[in-house]
């Protein structure tokens, strides 16, 4: 059997949740290093030990303990946003592998429970703390991983593009003969100045607003 085909049949049995505690990118690079013979069967807590059994009479391997050292292979979490903190500033939105956060820059986004992983990705980036995992009140299945593995990786493509997009965006224009360029105007580079500083005012302007309302005894 080759590596690729064994890495297949191992990804087929991870639960796609894509949440990186394995020490791998996702669940694919996970699938494809233990194909590989570079990582043990038992990395990936929401699989549980269940999962490590499927990777074990796969592969014909020992058995081996879940390394609890990668997290809790506890019950599925989903990811909750308080609205009503939300600064609208995409980065959660940015950090889910699954694209299931939806909202807009400058307004509230929320979660869809259906497609949320229980990955946590989403909590570190908040820069207000307005994100919690709680229960979902529900099993992850076999049918949920198919999906999720689906939703990543039209996830992957798209930022793909948009990679491709930007660096075409900002690659420099060839011109059709060897000219200088004309050095930026003082008036020009000031306004450029300007415009970063009141960039970042508006942003510090809104994180002070989120933390007064989540704290108006110390306001």
């Amino acid at each position: 059997m080759s590596c690729r085909s064994l890495a297949d049949r191992v990804d087929a049995l991870l639960p796609q949740t894509q949440c990186t505690k394995c020490g791998y990118d996702g669940c694919r690079p996970y699938a494809e290093a233990i194909a590989e013979g570079a990582a043990p069967i038992n990395r990936c807590p929401p699989g549980g030990d269940d999962g490590v059994a499927q990777l074990s009479a796969l592969l014909g391997t020992p058995l081996l303990p879940l390394d609890l050292s990668r997290g809790d292979p506890g019950p599925l979490l989903v990811a909750r946003i308080d609205e009503s903190h939300c600064i609208g500033c995409t980065l959660c939105i940015q950090a889910c592998p699954v694209d299931a956060i939806v909202g807009a820059n400058k307004h509230m986004h929320t979660v869809l429970d259906d497609w949320c992983t229980g990955c946590d990705l989403c909590v570190a980036p908040c820069p207000v703390d307005c994100i919690e995992m709680v229960p979902a009140g529900r099993a992850w299945t076999s049918e949920d991983a198919t999906i999720s593995r689906q939703r990543h990786r039209n996830h992957q493509a798209r930022a793909e593009r948009l990679a491709a997009d930007n660096a075409r965006l900002m690659a420099p224009e060839i011109p059709d003969a060897p000219a200088s360029a004309a050095p930026a105007s003082e008036d020009a580079q000031k306004e450029d100045v300007q415009k970063e500083d009141r960039k970042r005012s508006a942003i510090e302007s809104a994180l002070a607003r989120a933390r007064a309302r989540r704290n108006p005894t110390q306001s």
